[in-house]
């Protein structure tokens, strides 16, 4: 789903740039200097002329087609930009990961919380707040751990169990690579002040 809303992006965008390259160039081409040495078939107006004159433009409105030919191509551009922008909105789904096995797939969720569980087990840490981020084209696994350190607790006496805790990781979420992002708060208490 992603891939796809990608492409049409992608696309979307490039048929516009193109679109506005080509009506830029031919206005900037058709009344520079160079429009003595554009291609044979080339319109070129009148150096006086301008691109749509009054005249035209009144006649235009004159026809009977021209107020609801307008009014809807303005709508339908309008709906259709604002169904667009609506699909970008579209709130996150959290990724589930092919494993190695037949069948078988992995929700993040459940694995940040058996990380953020099996890290609170650990003494001297008070919380623990997992989060895996995909990269499915390399097949890496970014995962970020802030970790709550209780007071006197020194980072020393944990980051040798949290490594051990993300390589356990590892195998689960084979054949995705895991790369840990740690970052370290030690608890505060607030004193209460006395009035």
């Amino acid at each position: 789903m992603t891939s796809a809303r990608t492409a049409v992006n992608r696309t979307v965008l490039a048929g516009a740039g193109l679109t506005l390259l080509t009506g830029g160039t031919y206005l900037a081409a058709a009344r520079a200097p160079i429009a003595d040495r554009l291609p044979h078939g080339w319109p070129a107006p009148a150096t006086d002329a301008v691109l749509l004159d009054s005249g035209t433009l009144a006649d235009l409105r004159a026809q009977g087609w021209w107020t609801p030919a307008v009014i809807t191509a303005g709508v339908l551009a309008t709906v259709l930009l604002g169904w667009w922008l609506l699909r970008q909105l579209h709130p996150r789904r959290r990724a589930r990961l092919p494993l190695a096995v037949p069948r078988g797939d992995l929700r993040t969720r459940a694995l940040e919380d058996v990380i953020a569980e099996r890290a609170m087990s650990i003494n001297g840490i008070s919380r623990c707040r997992a989060r895996l981020y995909v990269r499915r084209r390399r097949l890496h696994l970014h995962l970020h751990l802030r970790i709550w350190l209780d007071t006197g607790t020194a980072p020393d006496t944990v980051i040798e169990q949290l490594t051990v805790l993300s390589s356990e990781a590892a195998p689960a979420a084979a054949p995705y690579e895991i790369d840990t992002l740690l970052r370290m708060n030690h608890v505060t208490h607030r004193v209460q002040h006395v009035r």
